[in-house]
């Protein structure tokens, strides 16, 4: 089924949906469809319909297209450092959406265990933040290459929106000491193309665009 323009899904389905930053791109690219969010916590400031429920067991009959981004901190960088247990949940909603029978992806961190995916990069699509994505979907898709990472960009990582590193010395070992600055939330909304969410919902969001 389709908008009654015939340019986009009629119902799309947003699993895993955090504060709306995918919804959002995808309201953005087709504005006639009606977004349904789906996350186990409350959002309050998710700027579509929200339902607080199990994306794991949330009907899927009824959507022409399905969006999922399962949880990634078991398989991001920061997990190496705190070897946190966390779940993963790939397989099983890769399992889920091809069932479903409708078109679907599913975003996640480098690392994750994702099957002919493409790769987006932030700063490719002329934002200022440093964030890699992969995607795998039962269509074809092609991603941005990434340009370099030349310029003064930011990071949205841990709960915090970080400066790009420069290097401020030598340590004992002969490796570099590398210093971030600290800089507030809306720079951080400002670089990832996002109003509306608070520090934490940001550093957990993919950017609209």
């Amino acid at each position: 089924m389709t908008c009654p323009d015939g340019c986009c899904p009629a119902r799309c389905l947003d699993l895993f949906s955090g504060a709306g930053g995918a919804a959002m791109g995808l309201h953005r690219a087709w504005p006639h469809a009606h977004i349904t969010g789906v996350d186990v916590r409350p959002m309050p400031r998710y700027p579509f319909e929200h339902v607080v429920a199990d994306a794991m067991t949330y009907p899927l009959e009824g959507y022409d297209f399905i969006w999922a981004s399962p949880p990634c901190q078991a398989y991001s960088v920061a997990n190496n450092i705190h070897q946190a247990e966390h779940p993963r949940l790939i397989d099983a909603v890769r399992e889920r959406l091809r069932a479903a029978g409708v078109p679907w992806i599913i975003e996640n961190v480098p690392g994750a265990p994702m099957r002919h995916f493409a790769v987006v990069c932030g700063l490719a699509l002329g934002l200022n933040v440093k964030r890699h994505r992969w995607f795998e979907s039962s269509e074809l898709l092609f991603g941005t290459p990434c340009i370099g990472h030349d310029g003064d960009w930011l990071l949205v990582f841990g709960h915090t929106v970080l400066e790009r590193g420069h290097q401020s010395g030598r340590a004992k070992g002969g490796g570099p000491v590398i210093h971030r600055r600290h800089v507030g939330t809306d720079r951080g909304r400002e670089a990832m193309g996002i109003s509306w969410m608070n520090r934490d919902e940001l550093s957990e969001a993919i950017p609209p665009a």
